[in-house]
């Protein structure tokens, strides 16, 4: 498949929002639960959701920059929405605005200060609020994530994409960044919760490790359904492709196939194994040795180029059964 940048963009830009907004919360709760110290409202949750927000808003562009005619998006964004019966891309479309929603809404009840206990659970966890928006929130994210995530793995014949890692892949890989980017902005904020998310950006950056491991071994092992034989209905064990039917480009030779080298597909690859993996966990455990603020920041940004490219080979990786026509020429 033919990597489009507005998509990679979407996808990690969000991934990474809700990946900090899941870790605001979780770091609510366990302050709740006298686990944490407790935080300051305003510099910590409010601006958090700030920046969470902001690169929702930041997907959500490059989401417009992927329409044939992004002039489109607000006069016919209501019906990518009404097809959510059986359309994952349409339960991303309703998704996402509303977990934008709470987002800003957990952001205004922090800033405002609307956070007087309304009752406790066992007379230990105080619940205000913040507490019920943040954990309508964080189902919400989960539910953007699954929305995401399925509207590839449920292309049958993409068998590459077809497969619950997929989903998973998607969930660690979005929590994995938001995390990171949550102990860089501890660190920003002199909020002593570096350690603390750190640790936990540490822990989903080796799962999704495991898992996009498995998926690239379970890719590399695939026996494709459609072959040049299966697609003709000719059982002949020698058939030779020679021409593609015209002499120029078309939507076909354009956007199911990234026209990169093996070559350059494998330096890709390792990249981002370096990159998202590595890179992060060394840095991460560097900086909760010697405190270094900076170190968490620098983590997230390599995490990030290095999702990009993860992202650039998730979509190149995608054999479309339609290149046994338009990209093999002998």
């Amino acid at each position: 498949m033919h990597p489009a940048f507005s998509v990679i963009f979407l996808t990690t830009l969000i991934g990474a929002a809700q990946g900090m907004f899941m870790a605001l919360v979780t770091g609510q709760v366990y302050s709740m639960a006298n686990l944490l110290e407790p935080q300051d409202s305003v510099t910590f949750y409010a601006m958090g959701s700030l920046i969470a927000l902001l690169l929702l808003a930041g997907g959500l562009v490059a989401a417009v920059f992927h329409l044939g005619k992004p002039s489109y998006f607000v006069t016919r964004a209501w019906r990518g929405m009404s097809q959510w019966r059986t359309s994952w891309l349409s339960r991303e479309l309703i998704a996402l605005p509303v977990f934008m929603f709470l987002v800003f809404l957990y952001g205004m009840v922090h800033y405002m200060g609307w956070t007087n206990p309304w009752f406790d659970i066992k007379g230990q966890i105080p619940v205000d609020a913040s507490l019920v928006v943040g954990t309508l929130g964080v189902l919400m994210a989960i539910i953007l994530y699954v929305s995401t995530a399925m509207i590839y793995a449920s292309l049958r014949f993409l068998q590459e994409w077809h497969s619950p890692l997929t989903v998973a892949n998607f969930i660690l890989f979005g929590l994995a960044s938001g995390f990171t980017l949550t102990a860089a902005f501890s660190a920003w904020a002199d909020v002593h919760l570096v350690n603390f998310y750190g640790t936990w950006a540490v822990v989903f950056t080796v799962m999704s490790a495991i898992t996009r491991g498995f998926s690239m071994l379970r890719n590399s092992r695939i026996k494709h359904k459609t072959t040049m034989r299966s697609a003709l209905g000719i059982r002949h064990n020698k058939i030779t492709q020679r021409s593609m039917g015209f002499m120029g480009g078309s939507f076909n030779t354009r956007e199911y196939f990234h026209g990169k080298s093996g070559t350059t597909l494998e330096t890709v690859r390792l990249f981002f194994m370096v990159a998202v993996f590595a890179v992060p966990v060394a840095l991460l455990a560097a900086g909760n040795a010697t405190g270094y603020d900076y170190l968490p920041l620098l983590a997230f940004l390599v995490q990030y180029v290095g999702l990009m490219a993860e992202r650039w080979y998730f979509f190149a990786e995608a054999k479309h059964p339609q290149n046994l026509y338009y990209q093999t020429v002998g």
